[in-house]
């Protein structure tokens, strides 16, 4: 090729390429004139639609409520929305469960504690364009102010607890912002064991759910756990005050552990250590012996045990009982029994909703109980296990399987799954266990069953000075540590016994649940501290 030749091609390149390059830039510049009308059309719409919105001051995100002024507003409950509000102008504060947008309109369903409505914004004379917008992107679990219509509905809404009418939103504005990723989606956290799993739809696992406790308590299973629990309490209280018993408050920091065991947590105090209660125990008696005749406490009791099992916790509620009786110790297992018989029947009469809730996700068989209490002795329950093929000696404690397995014969025979053990081995109970005056290798000690495990544990106390001093001595537990324990007893004391019972695992047990955990509002267990 020539020198013109090789020129010639060269100024043919490069007229391509600044063809090219003119076609590009040709290209960028109409793509920049497309652009700024555009945003030019976005930013005239937006005016518009600024000037158009008619319902501007019917939504949005008002100032923080720091108390600036008092509305003279009645916020309604969602659990009061029935057909006879239909057609009122209502005022409520609830949380967004959940949302779904669908052309002009946006469905909601507000959530209050267990309880929830389907409410409605559309686009019409109330409700603009925006409004609908904005109702749809409000996050998931947000506080909202809602104005709204109440409305029968033709057709039951099967989704919601108010199933015969819905609300049909006027106003609504944000009270609290969530955040718009949540930790475990509440529909997740209430989904049974093993549902959905065709469909890949998640189940959220124990540790989660007690890592974003905050959440987890939202959901309709806790909220009915919760309040169920709330009645244990109530009931036990009003129970015990209407037989007379006085309810007492027992210090938690003691200076010595107060069933002479090693599972307690020591703490610095000052320059001395000192323990956390075991159990109200010593100072329940103390009151007995300064004629109280009958007291109950209701508070924390804490065990240093590492135990990581489905039932046992380092802190839990003790519902703990004492009374003197007359002339027998069975005097206060009937007090005792009474006192259970009477928190099942208010359960089962009066936390039907919060029964079946807990039912849809932890199906369980409903609680039986007899009246008057099944008591079995502990020959009689270790017969009934030698004839189920289990080898123990008399004078063993009951394993936990053992214990099960117990409480599945004792359904089988008397179809009960409460009852009581009397007359434990004296050898596998405390110092301070009354031994049975007949028969020296038993006591008149007892324990308490629900669906086969243990929930209370209880005995005649030894109430004479010597006799505690020898059975300490026996016991092998330091006669310093204990004094005044013991110096309780030497001017005069009633014969008197009781027992101590755990509210989480009668709340567990009783709903038929697998794990204490799920009763402790915020569980202490070897692994966990918080939150």
């Amino acid at each position: 090729m020539t020198k013109d030749e090789v020129q010639g091609a060269t100024e043919e390149e490069q007229q391509a390429q600044s063809k090219k390059g003119l076609k590009k830039q040709q290209k960028e510049a109409e793509k920049a004139a497309k652009k700024a009308e555009k945003q030019a059309k976005l930013g005239a719409e937006q005016q518009s639609t600024e000037e158009d919105d008619f319902a501007k001051d019917r939504y949005g995100v008002p100032a923080m409520v720091q108390s600036q002024q008092k509305l003279d507003r009645v916020l309604v409950r969602i659990q009061n929305l029935t057909p006879e509000k239909a057609d009122q102008l209502i005022w409520l504060r609830a949380r967004i469960h959940t949302s779904r947008a669908k052309g002009k309109q946006c469905f909601l369903v507000l959530r209050q504690q267990q309880y929830n409505v389907q409410a409605l914004v559309a686009v019409g004379d109330r409700a603009s364009k925006q409004m609908v917008k904005f109702a749809a992107n409000i996050t998931k679990e947000s506080i909202v102010d809602v104005e709204a219509s109440v409305r029968k509905v033709e057709q039951k809404i099967e989704s919601c607890s108010q199933q015969d009418v819905e609300l049909h939103i006027e106003r609504i504005f944000v009270i609290s912002q969530a955040e718009p990723r949540l930790p475990l989606q509440l529909e997740d956290a209430v989904r049974p064991d093993g549902e959905g799993e065709e469909e890949g739809r998640a189940t959220v696992n124990q540790d989660t759910k007690l890592d974003n406790r905050v959440i987890d308590l939202r959901t309709t299973t806790s909220q009915a756990i919760f309040r169920l629990q709330s009645g244990v309490c109530q009931l036990f209280r009003d129970t015990l005050t209407k037989k007379g018993f006085v309810e007492i408050q027992t210090p938690k920091i003691i200076s010595a552990a107060s069933e002479g065991g090693a599972n307690v947590f020591t703490v610095s105090y000052f320059k001395t250590s000192a323990y956390l209660a075991q159990s109200p125990q010593l100072y329940k008696q103390m009151c007995i012996c300064a004629d109280f005749d009958k007291v109950f406490c209701v508070g924390p009791v804490f065990r240093a045990e590492d135990s990581n099992t489905h039932r046992h916790l380092t802190e839990f509620v003790g519902l703990d009982i004492e009374m003197a009786f007359s002339y027998h110790y069975h005097e206060v297992i009937d007090s005792i029994t009474e006192t259970m018989v009477q928190i099942f029947k208010g359960l089962r009469d009066n936390f039907q909703t919060e029964i079946q809730t807990v039912n849809k996700q932890y199906p369980s068989e409903p609680f039986k109980f007899l009246e008057p209490t099944l008591r079995l002795e502990y020959t009689e329950a270790l017969a009934m296990l030698h004839e189920a093929g289990v080898e123990m000696g008399d004078e063993e404690d009951l394993s936990t399987p053992n214990e099960k397995l117990l409480g599945r014969l004792v359904k089988e025979k008397y179809d009960t799954d409460f009852y009581v053990l009397d007359k434990y081995p004296l050898a596998v109970r405390p110092f301070y266990t009354m031994p049975d005056p007949n028969n020296p290798k038993y006591s008149n000690s007892y324990d308490m069953f629900m669906r086969g495990e243990e929930i209370l544990s209880g005995a005649q106390r030894v109430h004479d000075a010597q006799m505690l001093t020898d059975r300490a001595i026996h016991h092998q537990i330091d006669l310093e540590k204990i004094k005044s324990y013991i110096d309780s007893f030497r001017y005069g004391a009633p014969p008197h016994g009781g027992g101590g019972i755990g509210l989480e695992r009668v709340c567990m047990l009783y709903l038929g649940l697998h794990n204490v955990r799920q009763t402790s509002m915020f569980p202490r267990d070897p692994k966990r501290l918080t939150p």
